[in-house]
């Protein structure tokens, strides 16, 4: 029992003196570089295309990843920010890659070119970041 009350004490003694102490840093979690790369692909689309043809837009998007190794993970989403810089980009879609040697064997796979002809037509605005963990 004096054990536990003492293992107490000495948790809410440590907690207290970071809450009381303005200059204290917070425990932060370290963030190590990475050579992952992570590839955001952000897409406008023009007015006249239809709910339907977005649907088997993001389906063709979705398949990638069976075609082609080299995605390790894909996600994808609808913009819903709050904030008004969105400039129309409307649908976000994040590849993860091993290495920017994966990354760039991507870009001229045939999955991937058959992809652009499908969404192509349909692009009003387009946006691509590429970046690797530049960790702490």
């Amino acid at each position: 029992m004096k054990h536990i009350l003492a293992l107490v004490t000495l948790a809410l003694l440590s907690v207290t003196t970071y809450a009381h102490n303005p200059n204290a840093e917070p425990p932060t979690k370290k963030m190590k570089a990475t050579t992952s790369v992570q590839h955001i692909v952000l897409f406008k689309f023009k007015p006249e295309t239809t709910p339907e043809k977005l649907k088997e837009i993001v389906a063709a998007f979705e398949a990638l990843p069976s075609k082609i190794k080299e995605i390790k993970d894909l996600k994808w989403g609808l913009n819903n920010s709050p904030e008004d810089h969105a400039h129309g980009l409307t649908h976000a879609f994040i590849l993860t890659f091993d290495s920017v040697k994966d990354r760039d064997a991507y870009l001229p796979h045939p999955a991937h070119k058959a992809f652009g002809t499908i969404v192509g037509p349909w692009i009003a605005d387009l946006t691509v970041v590429d970046f690797a963990n530049q960790g702490k």
